[in-house]
């Protein structure tokens, strides 16, 4: 259950790997002094040389700084690894600086010669040229461009830096079946959904109670990065907030508003579950260490590692035998970190391999069918990468997050498809349903909380307000109950539940949130749609996928037949929701 991150790279010597890092630095300013001041002359052949250029300097050095960033995720408490992670943060930094001409001179020749966006002999890069044009108001002078670099270096990077630190480093003391145990953040969070309502009770406050201690910690990263992103708003000329990852994630502002709209108009149906899943516990109301807890009688299954193996690639095979393949490479090629241990972050991600046509996942697992469900999640932004590796360039593959999750939530789908069919017993058919539910409600109803979270920071500062702890617990069980209402009781400590994720601290990725919210509604729709087609949509969902960032999500959407500027859309995951609900009300 550990990964083999010596794949990536020729040597896994440290002073190797700084050297080729220095290699990065070193080619990239050769690229500034070969090519500054002259991208403005160029005809669509030398700009399409100068992308080819770019692009392989990515290949080129991809694997030695990714492995610098995976071997700190995977243990932050190691001393080759942060020395490894300081080396990479530098050297991406410095590249990133001597770069920093290619964009502006970029925008100056598309500015002067928009027909080059259009032509004939740029036509693989198209998407990414109008990408840039939407860019160029808020582009900055080269000389801006590189302060703003090291400004983040040492400053909001580094705060958010410290809250991954301090949050993967962070033991509780906690009694299990009448023995005192210390246990770190990834595997006490596993008594989250624990069978003993007593103990999931007890582990979400000993966790938020000693979360809530180092308040000044928390309160002091977010309020720097928060801080940070509207005086870069100002200089950037961002409108909004919500402008820089609007224009990341290739989203219009019409969509995102349409999105939101219809959660905080359908908090009904969330409420309603939640109602469901407390007559299912026999319970009057949930608890907040409910929400996510297993039913009553559902099978009490450990999953071994094999087993989940078996499980997660069978579903991805059932859809797609090429799709099973490569899920079950992930597995064999020892690229998948599993391991629960001090020192690593928390939470799951997948980082894409792009000059490896493969992918790297990162997890704490427990053996939950959570985990399962999570291990599902995260392969299936593999498959997203194995696709998107073999049908485009670097520059093509720029994902916002919204798409990015696509692969994902839909492989949790495919699982739920495969455990249902093969449920035996209403206890287990009801585990299963209460499971995509619960994922549903997380990531599209309590991630609403965060975006609406999120916007009364922003809201609050620009008023006058100092983010100090309490007022942001404030602020976070404001938009926490605008989703929840009176359906669940909470805890006093769950004001600190904001502390919890690296999600609210990364800087110069604001408005994280949403393409959460965005890609829960935008799968379950299409998932509806694959209901409908059989094998005849397995194309479609191949398509999408493999477009990479080389088309818009307006376009994707547009070409399955959806316009997601409109709410009827957005509520058209809403509707599957409600029918796994009434699947699981049918089992009364």
């Amino acid at each position: 259950m550990r990964w083999d991150l010596a794949q990536m790279v020729e040597s896994a010597d440290p002073d190797r790997i700084t050297r080729r890092l220095d290699e990065m630095v070193a080619e990239a300013n050769k690229i500034a002094e070969k090519h500054r001041g002259k991208i403005r002359a160029l005809d669509a052949r030398g700009l399409l040389a100068l992308l080819e250029l770019k692009d392989e300097l990515s290949l080129k050095y991809e694997g030695a700084a990714d492995y610098c960033r995976l071997k700190y995720s995977a243990d932050s408490t190691d001393p080759v690894a942060k020395r490894l992670n300081e080396a990479v943060r530098k050297a991406g930094t410095r590249a990133g600086q001597a770069l920093a001409f290619m964009e502006i001179e970029l925008g100056e020749l598309l500015r002067a010669k928009p027909a080059l966006v259009k032509d004939p002999a740029l036509s693989e890069y198209r998407h990414y040229l109008e990408r840039i044009v939407r860019r160029i108001p808020h582009i900055m002078t080269e000389e801006l461009e590189k302060l703003t670099m090291s400004k983040d270096q040492n400053g909001v990077s580094a705060w958010s830096q410290l809250q991954g630190d301090w949050l993967s480093t962070r033991s509780f003391r906690i009694t299990v079946d009448g023995v005192e145990k210390t246990m770190p953040y990834g595997e006490i969070i596993s008594l989250y959904q624990s069978p003993d309502r007593g103990l999931r009770r007890e582990a979400n406050r000993v966790v938020y109670d000693g979360l809530g201690k180092d308040d000044l910690v928390w309160a002091s990263a977010i309020r720097a990065v928060c801080g940070d992103h509207l005086q870069v708003c100002e200089w950037r000329k961002y409108p909004s907030p919500m402008t820089q990852s609007l224009v990341d994630n290739d989203v219009e502002r019409e969509a995102i508003d349409a999105l939101m709209r219809t959660m905080e108009a359908n908090v009904g149906a969330y409420r309603r579950y939640l109602g469901l899943k407390a007559r299912l516990m026999g319970l009057e109301r949930l608890g907040n260490w409910d929400i996510v807890a297993p039913l009553p009688g559902a099978p009490e299954k450990k999953y071994t590692w094999a087993e989940s193996k078996g499980e997660v690639v069978s579903a991805y095979s059932g859809f797609d035998p090429e799709w099973g393949r490569w899920v079950g490479e992930m597995y064999d090629r020892r690229h998948i970190d599993g391991e629960v241990r001090k020192g690593k972050r928390s939470g799951a991600f997948c980082a894409t391999w792009m000059s490896g046509k493969s992918a790297w996942v990162l997890q704490s697992f427990n053996g939950q069918m959570g985990d399962v469900y999570t291990q599902a999640h995260e392969l299936g932004h593999a498959v997203h990468a194995y696709l998107g590796s073999r049908n485009q360039k670097p520059s093509n593959y720029e994902i916002g997050s919204c798409i990015a999750e696509c692969g994902s939530v839909f492989g949790e789908l495919l699982l739920t498809d495969r455990l249902l069919a093969n449920a035996k017993t209403r206890e287990e058919r009801r585990a299963v349903l209460a499971t995509v539910l619960d994922e549903f409600g997380m990531a599209a109803y309590q991630v609403s909380a965060r975006v609406w979270f999120e916007q009364s920071m922003y809201d609050s500062i620009k008023a006058g307000k100092v983010l100090d702890g309490d007022t942001v617990s404030a602020l976070w069980t404001a938009g926490r109950d605008k989703v929840y209402g009176d359906a669940v009781e909470w805890l006093p400590e769950m004001r600190w539940e904001w502390t919890m994720k690296p999600h609210y601290y990364i800087p110069n990725y604001r408005f994280y949130n949403y393409p959460y919210v965005f890609a829960q509604l935008f799968v379950f729709a299409l998932y509806r749609l694959y209901r409908e087609q059989g094998k005849a949509f397995v194309p479609k969902m191949r398509a999408l996928l493999a477009a990479g960032s080389s088309k818009s999500p307006t376009e994707l959407a547009g070409e399955m037949g959806f316009d997601i500027a409109k709410e009827d859309f957005w509520r058209k995951g809403i509707q599957q929701f409600e029918e796994f609900t009434a699947q699981l009300e049918a089992t009364l």
